[in-house]
């Protein structure tokens, strides 16, 4: 008799931002999923002057998002869209219904990777409008408000570039989304700003 062997898992990646978006990726294999242990963080770094959506270990704390399937491990366009970003493989904390989940990974900034910002970047608001409507489409109302409420460093200003995004992925948000963006920033006190 021979023996069964095994067939390799593909990898998954844990999305907590845009990623949760699936109207801005390829990776159909997709699943609501929970990161424990971890919370979401807007870094500032010298890399750009925008900005950046990041995960990191927080004890006490969860985010929600989606896990999805890289086929045959091939990376490279999902390295190429979170450049600035390390893939790290989650030993633990990630919570999922997926039978077909290989390793997980989650893209993170640490706080010492690009050293200090000059100062606060602004958060794109074409860009928390995909994060949104991501959450919004996943999770419903609840998941859109845990976004903002499990999201720290809203203490940078937000570039409002919706009559000309700039973030790439840009998606159109219904009426009732775009208010829902706009009442939780408002709830936050955030600065917006133009151009």
């Amino acid at each position: 008799m021979s023996a069964q062997t095994e067939i390799p898992r593909d990898p998954f990646f844990f999305g907590y931002g845009s990623l949760v978006n699936t109207a801005t990726h390829i990776y159909e294999r997709h699943h609501p999923a929970r990161l424990t242990g971890w919370r979401r963080v807007w870094r500032h770094t010298p890399l750009r002057n925008l900005a950046f959506l990041t995960a990191e270990p927080c004890e006490g704390t969860y985010i929600d998002g989606v896990i999805a399937a890289v086929p045959f491990a091939d990376w490279a366009a999902l390295d190429l869209r979170e450049a600035g970003y390390d893939r790290v493989t989650l030993l633990d904390g990630i919570d999922h219904r997926a039978e077909d989940a290989g390793d997980i990974a989650v893209y993170t900034i640490p706080i010492d990777k690009h050293g200090p910002a000059d100062g606060l970047s602004p958060i794109l608001l074409s860009y928390l409008d995909v994060c949104v409507q991501g959450y919004l489409t996943v999770f419903g109302e609840e998941g859109g408000h845990h976004f903002f409420e499990s999201t720290a460093g809203w203490d940078g200003p937000i570039l409002n570039d919706r009559a000309l995004p700039r973030y790439p992925r840009a998606q159109l948000l219904s009426k009732e989304q775009t208010a829902f963006v706009d009442r939780h920033v408002a709830d936050l006190g955030v600065e917006v700003v133009t151009e």
